[in-house]
């Protein structure tokens, strides 16, 4: 196949032997390589490097936590990512426009519009119940009235969507109820915008789907009451397998007993266990599934969303199946028609790689070249 691009527009796409004419046009030579869609992060933290302090790292100092994502918005784009939903950034005063809020809000407006950059959706800050992350790194609520104030408050601080934490202090109880999350979900889709909820134990993951949210991020632990609840309210789920598959790797590079113990390595074990038969389980019943690295907030890296899409045929998805977990799929989570999609007459966002990653997922690592519209 070859496509013509012009002005940032896929003007069209033709077989080899029925190409019309590109006049003047720079040919570039793609044999052996496949055009994919630009890719859509669906859960990352843009602000924060991740890897195996990912939790200390949330406590660096504003103008430290700008450079992170200077760098993280590098390796996204060079890595074939065109979209960033950022699920969640610490709230700081922004060393460049002087406003405290989320500080990927100001990212986001300050990168819109240039092509070195991905394209983002922000949340703004987590809100939590007091005491479930370490101090500092999200907005916390003490009760039912806090929690819809500060939630109501990322979208007046100019929030695209709203991100709540549904893992509590006490493990084994989620921290709000499907009434209170319920009474949030209806004011922020008053205002026009959508929920989505970190969930990582069952326990929440059931207060979501009984609430109603947009979406629910990680799902590590679902059942298949969870599941039925989610088709029935048409909940989306974003997979993070590849967080866990980062703590198996850091039992050997790291000397952090939580992931080196074994204890730590059957803890690890069990979770991945759970995970991959939760996601293969809410795919199955026809979920819509999205998937991110969950760098920065979780362990993995800015330009590791090809490690997602393998640990997804890992949960039992075929290798297309989980490419459109991360191009059309993503978007559609991220409400934006045009992301993750070629087509004449849309926008050239689009990257080569070497191989085929319909059949061989390993292929997104071997980019070779970006093909991003201008601004």
């Amino acid at each position: 196949m070859s496509v013509l691009v012009d002005g940032g527009v896929i003007r069209w796409i033709r077989p080899v032997d029925s190409e019309e004419d590109a006049g003047d046009a720079e040919v570039i030579d793609a044999g052996g390589a496949t055009i994919v869609p630009g890719m859509v992060d669906c859960h990352s933290h843009l602000t924060l490097p991740g890897g195996s302090h990912w939790i200390e790292r949330g406590t660096d100092t504003p103008a430290q936590l700008v450079r992170h994502a200077e760098h993280n918005a590098m390796l996204q784009t060079n890595s074939g990512v065109r979209w960033a939903r950022d699920v969640g950034a610490p709230v700081g005063d922004d060393p460049v426009d002087g406003r405290k809020r989320a500080l990927s809000l100001g990212l986001r407006d300050r990168w819109h519009g240039h092509v070195e950059y991905p394209y983002v959706r922000a949340a703004g800050s987590w809100v939590t119940r007091a005491g479930s992350i370490p101090l500092g790194l999200a907005v916390e609520a003490e009760n039912a009235d806090e929690l819809l104030r500060l939630t109501l408050q990322q979208l007046d601080d100019g929030a695209d969507f709203v991100k709540l934490y549904l893992d509590g202090p006490d493990p084994n109880t989620a921290p709000w109820s499907a009434g209170e999350v319920r009474r949030v979900v209806a004011a922020v889709h008053e205002r026009g915008a959508k929920v989505t909820a970190h969930a990582g134990r069952l326990n929440g993951s059931r207060v979501c789907a009984e609430a109603g949210v947009d979406c629910i991020e990680h799902g590590f632990e679902l059942d298949e009451d969870c599941v039925r609840l989610m088709v029935e309210h048409g909940i989306a789920v974003v997979s993070t397998l590849s967080v866990i598959k980062s703590w198996v790797t850091f039992g050997k590079t790291t000397t952090i007993e939580r992931f080196t113990s074994p204890e730590g390595r059957q803890r690890v074990a069990e979770r991945w266990e759970a995970a991959r038969a939760s996601i293969k389980l809410a795919h199955a019943q026809g979920v819509l599934l999205g998937a991110g690295t969950d760098f920065g907030g979780g362990s993995g890296r800015a330009n590791q969303l090809a490690w997602e899409v393998e640990a997804l045929t890992e949960a039992g998805l075929e290798p297309w199946e989980a490419l459109a977990s991360v191009t059309w799929k993503a978007g559609e989570i991220l409400g934006e028609p045009e992301a993750g999609q070629i087509r004449e007459g849309g926008r050239a966002d689009f990257f080569l790689v070497h191989g085929d990653p319909l059949s061989d997922p390993s292929a997104l690592w071997r980019v070779w070249r970006v093909a991003w519209a201008d601004g």
